[in-house]
Parts: structure tokens; C-alpha cells; sequence
């Protein structure tokens, strides 16, 4: 399993996550974020075996 980063939507901070390429070459999910608490949707995207990640602020 790798690991890549993304950017709080909400506090700004750069966030460590990891990454299964397993999981299918297209990803989304909700996470919180371990430093404001905040619900980010987390997009995380394969092409040629390399991720591509970004945050935005979950809707309610």
C-alpha cells in the first residue's frame, strides 16, 4: 500500500492517507480530518499505477 497526501478543505493542513490501488482505479469516501475533525470527501484517482488525490468540504 502507498501513501500520497491531500489538503484540508477546511484548515488547510496536509494530510497523510494511504492508498490501494485494490480498491479500483476510481475512489470516494468521507473521512474526517485528524486535525480540525472536519468531513472532507476524499477523490482518489489511478492512472498508470500513480494517485492522484484531492479534498473537498463534505455536504450535508
Amino acid at each position: 500500500m502507498e501513501e500520497t497526501s491531500y489538503i484540508c478543505d477546511h484548515c488547510g493542513e496536509e494530510i497523510v492517507i494511504p492508498v490501494d490501488p485494490t480498491e479500483g482505479q476510481e475512489q470516494s469516501y468521507v473521512e474526517d480530518c485528524p486535525v480540525c475533525c472536519s468531513p472532507n470527501l476524499i477523490h482518489v484517482s489511478f492512472r498508470n499505477g500513480i494517485p492522484s488525490v484531492w479534498a473537498e468540504s463534505e455536504q450535508d
